[in-house]
């Protein structure tokens, strides 16, 4: 019986020994009471061994634990990143973390999305890999080397838009993480760029438009009793040029306010092969061009809501862009739609001259064109649908040819 009683007082004592090393391993300050035992432990931050008091007034409330958490002083900080990747992935700015020596530990995103790369492949890189900027350019990498935060600075490089930085310091004073957020203006600037062209189309298309359409009901009216080469100057010259001046009218007022959108769930892939295809199909056979399709079949896992003839509205634009700047006897046009994080990029690419580079920054604006006859409202009015579906539409170009990215956010298709 005593060599039980021993061993089963050695068992306790060891269970002890086991409950305040555990204790002592817990990296945050907490206090419990429990007030059947009259028994309040307290552990305060810094400290292993925990204080104890026997000394609380016993009653039957229930036991109490009050915890003080710090997420940056007693937890790993990559769990706290891991937890606020998800939350920050809804911010529609640029949001990154890196540490003291510039190598990225967390990326939202939209600085993804924004700058094309897999933010996954972008943990544990240097910022540069990011931004594709020197060093000396990068406002992130100048905080760190002050050693201050940034306030609401302008930047002026390719990434226009304002920056805020601010730190996250070990208990030395050390540089643990510095937290940069960067708010694009570009979209505002483009906004401002469209307004001003709508307060035009608004107030020249009512002066315009009536004028027009009088002429051309005058003409139809009078035309029975003219000469037939009067008439034939009318339906062939005459009337399609005041048809196209109605049209320009048109494109002005979708400007200044675009047409609303009549969005449905889609395949992005079958929209391309099948929709698009069937159309582009006999444009290409008539201009002598090859049109080739890569679609990633991950796709077919997820839908895009999009309104079916706008979107066909912006390729067969690009398609007949494409067209019009050809030298080639045979033009080669490639349509490639790609899964990356949570968009599909869809790439429109041509073998043509190219876009000079001393325009190629203006191609989006308002009435800017090359074209003798073009109004310079197609590109704009093509990148203004593509943003009322959520998305964003770039172009890269050289004397290779020209590429259009689209990008829309993706839905993973419900299964059955």
């Amino acid at each position: 019986m005593d060599r039980k009683i021993e061993k089963r007082s050695a068992e306790l004592e060891k269970e002890v020994q086991f409950y305040k090393r555990f204790i002592q391993q817990l990296p945050f300050p907490f206090q419990f009471t429990d007030y059947s035992l009259g028994m309040t432990m307290t552990k305060k931050r810094g400290t292993a061994e925990p204080e104890i008091r026997f000394d609380v007034a016993t009653h039957q409330a229930p036991a109490k634990l009050q915890l003080d958490i710090d997420p940056i002083s007693d937890l790993p900080f990559e769990k706290v990143e891991a937890f606020l990747a998800p939350i920050l992935d809804l911010v529609p700015h640029h949001i990154v973390f890196v540490d003291g020596n510039g190598i990225i530990t967390l990326c939202n995103l939209q600085a993804a999305n924004d700058t094309g790369v897999d933010r996954d492949a972008m943990i544990g890189k240097h910022i540069r890999e990011l931004l594709k900027l020197p060093d000396e350019l990068i406002m992130t990498l100048k905080s760190i080397e002050k050693n201050e935060p940034i306030y609401n600075q302008e930047v002026l490089d390719r990434y226009y838009g304002i920056i805020n930085t601010r730190f996250i310091r070990n208990e030395d004073g050390s540089i643990k993480r510095v937290i940069s957020m960067f708010q694009s203006l570009n979209l505002m600037k483009e906004t401002e760029k469209l307004a001003v062209a709508g307060r035009i189309a608004a107030g020249i298309a009512h002066e315009i438009r009536n004028p027009l359409t009088t002429v051309r009901g005058y003409l139809q009216f009078f035309k029975n009793e003219l000469p037939d080469r009067i008439v034939s100057l009318i339906d062939k010259l005459l009337i399609p040029e005041l048809d196209r001046a109605n049209g320009i009218i048109t494109d002005f007022l979708n400007i200044a306010k675009p047409a609303e959108v009549k969005a449905e769930k889609m395949n992005i892939n079958q929209f391309i092969t099948e929709d698009l295809g069937i159309l582009l199909h006999s444009e290409a056979l008539l201009r002598d061009v090859e049109v080739h399709y890569q679609l990633d079949e991950r796709l077919s896992n997820y839908d895009v809501e999009a309104d079916k003839n706008q979107l066909l509205q912006v390729f067969l634009n690009l398609f007949h862009n494409a067209v019009e700047a050809k030298v080639k006897k045979t033009m080669r046009i490639s349509i490639t739609s790609k899964l990356h994080n949570n968009i599909v990029q869809i790439f429109f690419c041509d073998d043509g001259p190219g876009i000079p580079s001393t325009i190629i920054d203006y191609i989006f604006d308002p009435f800017f064109s090359t074209k003798e006859t073009g109004t310079g409202l197609g590109l704009s009015l093509s990148r203004k649908i593509i943003e009322l579906h959520k998305g964003t539409m770039k172009v890269q170009s050289d004397e290779t040819g020209t590429c259009f990215l689209l990008e829309l956010p993706v839905y993973p298709r419900a299964s059955l």
